[in-house]
């Protein structure tokens, strides 16, 4: 039982954005478990947060699993959003699976970021990197080489070794 649930504050797109993750997860290269909506239950007519619109039939709460990992997500209004003091770390295996995340994660507005990290559309930052992300770094000129990527380049890394 995962006793730690990261808990995802939205606007009015958690059930968007929850199938969004689901879909890329699901379709990825090296899924190593499946991905869903597990439950989601909805604001009822009259249920709102002071200064929010009317929230009915939008999320509460929402429960979701990406490769076997819990999340929470809920319909809040635009009172909060998200920022790079947070992000979602992929760990992936190989380039192949990089290149996949790092596109898929960027569909519909996303945006790319330095050093491996990037923004979905709804502002959720992402660090796309592989495995091994230590020893291809251990050398100050691959940490360097690194710091001037985008997305991470494995050939690039292992070449400045």
């Amino acid at each position: 039982m995962q006793k730690v649930v990261p808990f995802l504050w939205f606007d009015k797109n958690a059930e968007e954005a929850m199938n969004f993750y689901v879909d890329i997860f699901n379709g990825s290269p090296g899924k190593s478990a499946d991905s869903k909506i597990i439950s989601i239950k909805r604001y009822e007519k009259g249920i709102n947060a002071p200064g929010m619109p009317e929230m009915e039939g939008k999320v509460l709460t929402g429960v979701f699993v990406l490769n076997g990992q819990k999340f929470m997500a809920l319909d809040g209004g635009p009172v909060f959003k998200f920022n790079e003091s947070i992000s979602l770390y992929v760990e992936c295996e190989n380039q192949a699976e990089i290149d996949y995340f790092w596109q898929k994660l960027q569909d519909g507005g996303g945006k790319e970021n330095v050093c491996g990290w990037l923004y979905d559309k709804y502002g959720l930052a992402w660090q796309v990197h592989p495995k091994n992300m230590s020893e291809l770094t251990k050398s100050t000129q691959q940490f360097n080489e690194m710091l001037k990527m985008k997305k991470i380049i494995i050939a690039d890394l292992e070449k400045a070794g």
